[in-house]
């Protein structure tokens, strides 16, 4: 069996023993049937990542003794955010957690005005907390140390008034410049619509505040797929899936 990456918010240091949350040690000894002296990596918010091994194992509590630091993964030089208007059903899901393996720093779900999604107070509340759940789930399986921050739900034109990166891009195929021919940006703001696309008028506002069209070819992708493609691309020309950026943050 694969060692387990596990999350923890807590500070891990070294030489001394914790109790692991309530989920995480449910999936270690409910899911998992890990047993004493087994190994564990943990991670958390600071950027430390360590091995541990279980010390105490019952049926409510899990303890872990942390034995060695463990070298941390580098983020992608390229950051990137987000603005992902919202779907219904698991397509969000599948959305948030596909970007966070390919590296997302920040996403913020959106409403536009062909958004078929409406969440009162207490709905948002929890969707919120289970999104910033499967970014975790996503980056204890990818290998992932940086947890991307989940935003609260707001407007699109919220998101585009107060979002800055040195480049911004739409998913629209009007107005687009070739990625290649542009500098290699340290930030980059990526905007998804639903299923039926942006109004004019959005297109436009975009426009306004500085975005540019970016088009992934001839098929029309889902929302939860389209974002995927993009940051897939991103990646490629300008983070840590180019060949030639990977060579240099290696060094």
């Amino acid at each position: 069996m694969r060692t387990p990456r596990l999350y923890t918010p807590q500070p891990l240091p070294l030489g001394q023993t914790i109790e692991l949350e309530a989920a995480a040690g449910h999936y270690v000894g409910k899911v998992l049937r890990m047993q004493e002296k087994q190994e564990v990596i943990l991670f958390n918010d600071t950027g430390t990542q360590v091995s541990a091994h279980i010390s105490n194992i019952s049926k409510k509590i899990v303890r872990v003794l942390i034995s060695a630091q463990l070298k941390a993964p580098k983020a992608s030089l390229l950051y990137t955010h987000l603005g992902q208007v919202m779907s219904r059903g698991e397509r969000m899901d599948y959305a948030i957690q596909k970007a966070t393996e390919l590296g997302i720093n920040e996403i913020t779900p959106l409403y536009s005005s062909r958004c078929e999604v409406k969440l009162d107070h207490q709905r948002q509340i929890k969707r919120l907390a289970h999104w910033q759940q499967i970014a975790i789930s996503a980056c204890e399986q990818s290998g992932r140390i940086d947890v991307p921050l989940i935003h609260t739900p707001q407007a699109l034109s919220t998101w585009l008034e107060n979002t800055s990166a040195e480049v911004k891009l739409v998913l629209h195929p009007h107005e687009t410049r070739p990625l290649e021919a542009q500098k290699a940006p340290l930030s980059c703001a990526l905007l998804v619509g639903p299923e039926g696309g942006f109004t004019l008028e959005e297109v436009e506002q975009a426009h306004a505040e500085g975005y540019t069209g970016l088009s992934l070819g001839p098929r029309i992708l889902r929302t939860e797929t389209a974002p995927i493609a993009a940051l897939t691309l991103l990646q490629y020309v300008w983070g840590d899936l180019s060949p030639r950026l990977t060579e240099i943050q290696d060094k």
